[in-house]
């Protein structure tokens, strides 16, 4: 599958860089990430692969601000990034959110809006109507007002996109977004990233499933708590790539093509 080129950013029209300079996170006295180094930027959408254990939400959560860097940097637009910044959105794992929280798909999408507006002030006519649209693109009018926990996997994870695109991010990150959905789930859920990176965002994703890689991605990063490559998909997804990520090709027998 052949994907656009970097594409300038939906919001302002400029073609925006993240770079990671020799990245080291550490989890008290043991590192969890080290020598880690890519850039990449608007309009492309790169899977994160890695064995468990690899380091792969730890990069999320440091390029989202949510963990301290140990040593090296993080640029966004030039700009290193050192706390929460509404451009960089995070998505968790599914498994991490708690379903049962008494709240409508309108509220966790209105909970994108928070930062800007703040906390204690009504928001605005353009505050709703970033909530609105963010609902509309998602194609979630007809479960606003349904409680999440009555919602199939995939509409979870459109629920928690379309909170993104009302905090207006650039920067799109989530953590192993295709766990637990079904075929047809899946299939809608890589068709709206795909959407997502062709109209100009960053998205980056940990990922497993081999097989739907190159379906979806533009760039691959492999990491077992360093860099092991980064590039094209058509470079860097590749036998002697994955072997040398996770020792044995995973899940695969010996054939990756």
């Amino acid at each position: 599958m052949v994907h656009p080129t970097h594409e300038s950013c939906a919001h302002c029209g400029h073609h925006h860089e993240l770079k990671v300079e020799d990245l080291r996170v550490r989890y008290r006295d043991v590192d969890a990430l080290q020598d880690v180094s890519f850039a990449t930027s608007c309009g492309a959408c790169v899977a994160l692969i890695g064995p468990n254990g690899a380091g792969k939400s730890t990069l999320l959560k440091a390029v989202a601000g949510l963990l301290p860097v140990a040593t090296g940097r993080i640029l966004w637009r030039g700009t290193k990034v050192a706390k929460w910044s509404r451009e960089i959105a995070y998505l968790p794992q599914r498994e991490n959110v708690d379903w049962h929280f008494p709240i409508t798909v309108r509220g966790v999408v209105r909970m994108g809006r928070y930062p800007q507006a703040g906390w204690w002030r009504p928001f605005s006519p353009t505050d709703e109507a970033a909530i609105e649209r963010a609902i509309a693109l998602m194609g979630l009018e007809d479960l606003a007002n349904r409680q999440i926990s009555h919602l199939s996997g995939g509409q979870q994870q459109r629920v928690f996109l379309a909170r993104a695109l009302a905090q207006e991010a650039h920067v799109l990150l989530l953590d192993e977004p295709f766990t637990g959905l079904d075929r047809n789930s899946k299939s809608s859920l890589a068709a709206t990233l795909r959407k997502l990176t062709e109209e100009g965002r960053l998205v980056i994703a940990a990922h497993h499933d081999m097989d739907n890689v190159r379906d979806i991605y533009d760039e691959v990063l492999l990491l077992h708590r360093r860099a092991i490559a980064f590039g094209p998909v058509a470079d860097v997804f590749t036998e002697e790539g994955l072997e040398a990520t996770f020792g044995v090709l995973p899940g695969r027998g010996k054939e990756v093509a």
